[in-house]
């Protein structure tokens, strides 16, 4: 029997003994991420992994963390909790895909006013399940009840991720060159950024958010709420079959911002308007909120979560390969030799 109890702390608004009870209800959504290089379980001070370096000759460790922003405001309003610890895992190994790294485990805290375990629970099942898509370990967290500074029904979630590359296999954006194209991967939505503009456009504190849009096919707050897409599994299968050039995980700061991050100096991306499939969500949010179409492209990712950037000759065989890996991918774009950065027209 645990003597670990603390009334005085109880009344201070801390319970521990919510604190063990939230860990083994999360055991066994963590027990679905467990791979074969895990040499620890919960609760330990640390999360051991051994290192499988078959075929890597200079071992690279890549690393990324982040949260999930406002989005998070939607799922208390909503009181559904399991799935934003997916968008919690896929904004951290998305952005460390890029590099051409594979995770190998990642690691959460929750920071919560009063520790509900099974809401906790609910919040870990959504880690869990993002780990599983993104294929590595979820090796540790924490959980931090923190009374007086978060109101007792809200929270706060971030992660964070480490993987590995070979050095000779990083990606490698100076080897692009005039022609090239970008295959775009769509996104499953609004994924998990915009969210401070998102909610104030649909007044998301009062909205009926469980009312069926026809535009949508679904109610607006299963639409906000849709989760992050990860795209790990599909982009390694692409990296095994064809050079990939550069990749760009499009998030906060739209076409904008992020797809410049991962060109060649002296090179632009040249898109035409027609050619992305923008998502409906996106024209009921240009449509609502009256959001000029640059501001738009700005912000959001506009049904294009991920763009990877390879030899026009490589394009047939990326597709086919994306394609069989379950991403209806397509031609976005092309480089061109030019300083604008992203040129949509």
């Amino acid at each position: 029997m645990s003597k670990s109890f603390s009334d005085s702390y109880r009344e201070a608004g801390v319970d521990v003994t919510a604190g063990y009870r939230a860990v083994e209800l999360m055991k066994e959504h963590v027990q679905r991420t467990m791979t074969s290089a895990v040499l620890t379980g919960l609760g330990g001070f640390g999360g051991l992994l051994e290192l499988d370096l078959t075929g890597i000759e200079k071992p690279v460790l890549v690393s990324g963390t982040d949260g999930v922003g406002t989005k998070l405001r939607l799922a208390m309003l909503l009181d559904r909790h399991n799935t934003v610890g997916i968008d919690c895992v896929a904004m951290c190994v998305n952005d460390i895909i890029c590099c051409g790294a594979k995770p190998l485990f990642f690691l959460d805290y929750i920071a919560v006013g009063k520790n509900y375990p099974e809401k906790v629970a609910a919040i870990v099942s959504g880690v869990a399940e993002g780990c599983v898509q993104a294929g590595c370990a979820l090796v540790g967290g924490e959980t931090a009840e923190m009374p007086g500074f978060y109101p007792i029904d809200e929270y706060d979630l971030a992660g964070f991720a480490v993987g590995i590359v070979d050095k000779a296999k990083i990606l490698d954006k100076e080897a692009q060159k005039p022609g090239d194209l970008l295959i775009a991967l769509p996104s499953s939505g609004l994924h998990s950024n915009g969210f401070s503009l998102v909610r104030k456009i649909f007044n998301v504190e009062t909205a009926d958010l469980s009312s069926q849009v026809e535009d949508l096919g679904c109610s607006l707050g299963e639409a906000l709420l849709t989760p992050t897409k990860i795209y790990v599994k599909p982009m390694l299968a692409l990296f095994d079959k064809v050079t990939v050039k550069s990749v760009a995980h499009i998030t906060g700061g739209g076409f904008y911002e992020n797809i410049p991050r991962a060109l060649k100096a002296g090179l632009s991306a040249k898109i035409a308007l027609g050619d992305v499939r923008v998502l409906p969500i996106f024209n009921l949010i240009e449509r609502m909120g009256k959001v000029p179409q640059h501001d738009m492209f700005n912000t959001f990712n506009m049904g294009v979560g991920m763009v990877a950037c390879v030899a026009k000759e490589d394009a047939g065989l990326a597709l086919e390969t994306l394609r069989a890996a379950g991403e209806d991918a397509y031609i976005l774009g092309e480089l061109v030799e030019s300083n604008e950065g992203v040129i949509l027209s």
